[in-house]
């Protein structure tokens, strides 16, 4: 995404607070948002998942704020709403696995603290929040591509904790008049995603894996497939969501994806590739929650916030791949 083409968006008389901007896909937001001349960012982060790292980059900006705390204390989500005209909320527990084995944690700080930064957000004037929901939300559901309209049971304590923010967001919006807007990610990745800790996401494990010469492990046979969604995808549909002005867009949810899919062994033969290794991945069973195949519809998107994905999948791996290369001293220390 280049800024030319969002040169009329505005930004330089807004205000913005990103939750969870420390985060992989919450430190691009904030990124972009510097770049293109936001009045004010601030970052609410408790570094549960999220790294310093990621926006110490940012720390000359005049304009850039970091505050640390979590959305589960709802004094914190008022203090940091002081001030703001738009919330981009990214601050959330992912992982299916820690939702299954800690299902409790995954719910107050995915239900709990969403509500508190929605009531915040209300009790200080602010009307528009954008928030990252999941494609999880299909659940049982086997038709493809996903339609917004159509979902399955939830497969998962996560899948679950992504569908109740759903509700919440069309229950503020139709008992405050809030303009709340739900963005159902399917599989990003990019930069800065973290191959660290037990719930790391398959790319940099991947990546890691072939770099390294350690075991790589693939749930299942490796013919799930996936609509993988480069980043900077997810970062152009929240700033069209924070800034529409189609009254049509608004109290919606929509996929953000790229309306392709991929396999799994697709994914890791072409990063082995890449990267010359001779790796061999370990089959094991399929994890309990996931689904068997994932691909999105994007014309709703497309046709209400003007998304186009600018970035295809074989060009975000890429320069995903260049990136872990470029930082693997740091990135893959012991």
């Amino acid at each position: 995404m280049n800024s030319t083409s969002f040169s009329s968006l505005g930004l330089s008389d807004k205000s913005f607070l990103v939750t969870g901007g420390a985060g992989f896909i919450g430190s691009h937001i904030v990124d972009f948002l510097l770049r293109n001349g936001a009045k004010k960012v601030r970052v609410l982060d408790n570094l549960s998942t999220g790294f310093i790292e990621n926006v110490a980059l940012f720390n000359d900006w005049t304009n850039y704020e970091f505050l640390q705390g979590d959305i589960r204390d709802y004094d914190t989500c008022k203090e940091a709403c002081k001030g703001i005209d738009c919330i981009t909320h990214q601050a959330a527990l992912g992982s299916v696995p820690r939702s299954v084995e800690n299902p409790m944690l995954t719910t107050a700080v995915n239900v709990g603290g969403f509500v508190n930064v929605l009531k915040a957000a209300q009790e200080s004037g602010i009307k528009r929040v954008v928030f990252a929901s999941s494609s999880s939300v299909y659940g049982d559901e086997q038709q493809l591509p996903k339609i917004e309209t159509t979902i399955g049971q939830p497969l998962s304590p996560y899948a679950a904790s992504k569908r109740s923010k759903e509700l919440y967001a069309q229950s503020f919006a139709a008992v405050y008049g809030m303009e709340i807007i739900g963005l159902r990610y399917f599989n990003i990745f990019g930069p800065r995603q973290s191959p660290k800790g037990p719930y790391a996401a398959v790319i940099p494990l991947f990546i890691e894996g072939c770099l390294r010469g350690t075991s790589v492990y693939v749930n299942g046979n490796g013919l799930q497939t996936r609509d993988f969604t480069y980043v900077q995808n997810a970062v152009q549909a929240n700033v069209l969501a924070l800034t529409t002005r189609n009254i049509n867009a608004l109290n919606q949810v929509y996929n953000i994806a790229v309306g392709q899919q991929f396999s799994v062994n697709t994914l890791f033969e072409y990063i082995a590739q890449y990267l010359n290794s001779s790796q061999k991945p370990i089959y094991r069973e399929a994890r309990l929650g996931d689904v068997l195949h994932s691909l999105a519809d994007i014309s709703k998107a497309s046709n209400l916030l003007q998304y186009t994905p600018e970035i295809t999948f074989y060009e975000g791996l890429d320069n995903t791949i260049a990136y872990f290369l470029a930082n693997k001293a740091t990135l893959f220390k012991e």
